[in-house]
């Protein structure tokens, strides 16, 4: 069998299951603990349960894969044929993934490249398309690192969410920020920066932050063949309005996705959460 690149992520990419199985990319997935219940992200547990469980105040936490999680997709790879691993994941800023990866890393029998891609969502699944699309045309693990970084540098992923209160207790933004926005009772306008989720504007409905959202996002993507995938928790009439507003704004769409996030991110945004990333070709 000739040497290749095998294309690792995590679950917090959201691809598709068809895509995954298509382009042959390995998921290792993070944990979800449901009060004493610790659940596998898409194989164990549904965004939709952890949004039962957050409406209904049950303790909700995350937890990263641990290094023996990585080690053993790393070695499965090199007994499939893989001549090296390129293993892309969520931003090192929101979670421990990529530190695991790293450590389980050192001991691979064949050579690793983590990268932290910044993203996270279908940021971070387009920048893993990329990769993979590079691998299957014969490129090195080089190469194959150089498209997911351009990629994943040239997205941008903003979103609503009801309220900062999940965010803020998952320790994913700081508690005077969230509190201001309580205060002032503002719907909070984020977007992924520096691999940090940052505020990016205030705005006092819900319908009129969703309206920004959708203003953003359409001059985002301007006049060129972009990617775009809208994000939800729990607010599926929402997103497919979202979605359709922006398929009539952006001429050079090629592909749009709407997909419910997964129970990880849905954990630390809370139901009502509203994303859209914007991926130029």
């Amino acid at each position: 069998m000739s040497s290749h690149v095998a294309i690792v992520t995590d679950s917090t990419a959201y691809l598709p299951q068809e895509a995954l199985d298509r382009h042959g990319v390995t998921v290792v997935p993070l944990t979800v603990v449901l009060g004493d219940e610790a659940l596998e992200e898409g194989n164990e547990v549904s965004a939709r349960s952890v949004a039962y469980a957050l409406q209904r105040r049950r303790p909700v936490s995350t937890s990263r894969p641990n290094p023996g999680e990585f080690a053993s997709v790393y070695r499965a790879a090199a007994e499939a044929g893989a001549g090296e691993v390129v293993s892309l994941h969520l931003s090192a800023e929101l979670s421990g993934t990529y530190d695991s990866a790293c450590l389980a890393a050192e001991d691979a029998p064949v050579p690793v490249r983590v990268v932290d891609t910044r993203m996270v969502a279908m940021a971070l699944g387009y920048a893993v398309l990329a990769a993979a699309e590079t691998a299957e045309s014969g490129g090195s693990a080089d190469e194959v690192v150089a498209a997911a970084e351009k990629r994943a540098g040239e997205t941008s992923a903003f979103f609503y969410v009801d309220t900062l209160d999940y965010l803020r207790k998952g320790g994913r933004i700081g508690a005077a920020q969230a509190l201001l926005g309580s205060a002032l009772a503002v719907k909070p306008l984020l977007h992924l920066a520096d691999g940090r989720i940052q505020p990016l504007e205030k705005v006092r409905t819900a319908a009129r932050a969703i309206a920004r959202l959708e203003e953003i996002s359409a001059e985002r993507a301007g006049t060129g063949s972009v990617d775009v995938a809208v994000h939800h928790l729990a607010a599926a009439e929402r997103a497919e309005t979202l979605a359709g507003h922006l398929r009539g704004r952006i001429p050079g769409i090629v592909d749009l996705q709407v997909s419910e996030v997964g129970a990880v991110i849905g954990a630390h945004a809370g139901p009502g959460l509203l994303g859209v990333v914007v991926s130029p070709r």
